[in-house]
């Protein structure tokens, strides 16, 4: 028996659609996988020149895939995503494509499939490729030698932030209609507040970092970045679970069963202090206001949101720096060959430093900074602060400068987000509006352990009315 080729929509109606427009569309024949695959791989390669968001794309392997998608559909299986376009960082293992992590050099294929990578294959998705990220995940641009810069969909001579920066771009561009990224100090939320998308930093644990039992002694999560908060809900269900081998094990939750869910009136916090940082830092007036405006929505809700600043005290920046800078270390051994930048090896070498007791005291400590931060709930239920500092900086911006410099650089634009890592607990990022030259902002909604259901459903609800999904960059990638 021969399936028909359903019609193929023209290529920007599926560039429009979302995840859920995706799967619902693969469902009811209105589009072939083939069709929605072979669009977003055509739509990639056109990009890559420019956006230069992926570092390797899975054309041959994706095709077959969808293919196989294909067959499944028209004998009646449903599955959740099944045959739609997924893109994943290059930090996490696709059997049969390397892992290079952002770094130079030649690397052996995987011969297994990470967990998350399993399970969005076991709900059918179609993986299209991996996304660019800098070296070993250390800042928030998606730059280095061995890839280039990838560029912002907003304007091109801006970084999408990172270190998922690759995802972001992707997912911002209509390439793919979402992407998976990782957060170990705001790798998932920055990029998002930079590129006008949802970004969730799941519970430490939610998506299993396996074959990691952790990731960087527990800083790094693996979490969604989509343009809805509905379609990271999905994105989210789909990859969570447990691999056997994981450190952290929280209690499932349903993230789509949170989209459109009341979550009562809420005691907010509207904190724009920074956590202590050794360099300056300055909060952009721009990126003030943004947040301040996403308050007075909350207000507009319902909710009671009152100016109260979160302290986080010294103690937690003394734990997030040995356990990344030693998670560094670990992560370059494990490389051989990996062709990096002096600033890697430098910090490589002073994780090496930190590898002993500091790493040891840094772990004993979170107990005890849980106890603490978790008193100022408290009085509130979520607190809502600025996710970056500054609008996005151009790309070039890291080139070319040293370690002290890259430190100043790196914490002056994003001193907000890794507190959050050193806890463990969920943080989304919400798309706050665009500043006076058009670049995107964010704000952060963060809350206790295992929280997501009461994020996700607060976000849902500004979605509702700010309606973020609608705003689209003008595709400059494909003019040149």
């Amino acid at each position: 028996m021969t399936v028909s080729e359903p019609p193929r929509p023209p290529a920007e109606a599926l560039a429009g659609l979302g995840l859920a427009d995706h799967a619902a569309a693969l469902a009811q024949g209105t589009i072939s996988s083939v069709a929605a695959v072979g669009a977003a791989l055509d739509r990639i390669e056109a990009a890559q020149p420019t956006l230069n968001a992926f570092r390797i794309v899975r054309r041959e392997r994706a095709l077959s895939e969808a293919a196989d998608a294909d067959r499944q559909l028209a004998a009646g299986v449903r599955l959740p995503l099944l045959g739609v376009p997924i893109a994943v960082k290059d930090d996490t293992d696709i059997a049969g494509e390397p892992t290079a992590f952002g770094c130079g050099g030649s690397f052996a294929p995987q011969t297994t499939d990470a967990e998350s990578v399993r399970r969005l294959r076991a709900a059918g998705a179609v993986i299209v490729g991996k996304t660019n990220t800098c070296e070993l995940g250390q800042w928030p641009f998606t730059s280095a030698a061995s890839f280039g810069h990838t560029r912002n969909p907003w304007a091109a001579d801006r970084t999408p932030g990172g270190s998922s920066g690759g995802s972001a771009a992707a997912v911002t561009a209509g390439l793919v209609p979402a992407a998976l990224g990782s957060d170990g100090a705001g790798s998932i939320r920055i990029p998002a507040s930079w590129t006008n998308l949802v970004g969730i930093k799941p519970q430490r644990g939610r998506i299993s970092t396996w074959p990691h039992a952790e990731a960087f002694y527990g800083l790094t999560v693996n979490g969604p970045l989509a343009r809805t908060v509905a379609d990271a809900a999905l994105l989210l269900d789909v990859a969570a679970g447990p691999h056997s081998g994981d450190l952290h094990t929280p209690a499932p939750i349903s993230a789509t069963d949170a989209v459109g869910r009341d979550p009562g009136k809420l005691r907010i916090a509207l904190s724009l202090r920074t956590p202590f940082t050794a360099t300056r830092t300055m909060l952009d007036p721009e990126v003030a206001a943004a947040v301040r405006r996403i308050g007075d929505t909350l207000r507009a809700l319902g909710h009671t949101v009152t100016v109260a600043d979160l302290h986080y005290g010294l103690l937690i920046g003394a734990s997030f720096l040995p356990r990344s800078l030693a998670g560094i270390r670990s992560v370059h051994r494990n490389m051989p060959g990996a062709q990096v930048d002096p600033r890697t090896l430098a910090n490589a070498r002073f994780g090496t430093l930190l590898d002993g007791p500091a790493l040891f005291a840094s772990r004993k400590a979170e107990p005890f900074l849980h106890k603490r931060i978790g008193t100022f709930f408290r009085d509130y239920d979520l607190v809502l602060a600025p996710t970056t500092a500054t609008p996005p900086p151009r790309a070039e911006d890291i080139d070319g400068i040293g370690v002290h410099a890259t430190n100043n650089l790196i914490t002056a634009a994003c001193p907000y987000t890794w507190p959050w890592n050193v806890l463990g607990w969920p943080s989304v990022n919400v798309p706050a509006g665009f500043t006076d030259a058009g670049l995107p902002v964010g704000a952060q909604l963060m809350s206790t352990a295992s929280t997501e259901p009461l994020l996700i459903s607060v976000a849902a609800q500004l979605e509702s009315e700010l309606h973020w999904e609608r705003e689209r960059p003008s595709p400059w990638w494909e003019s040149r």
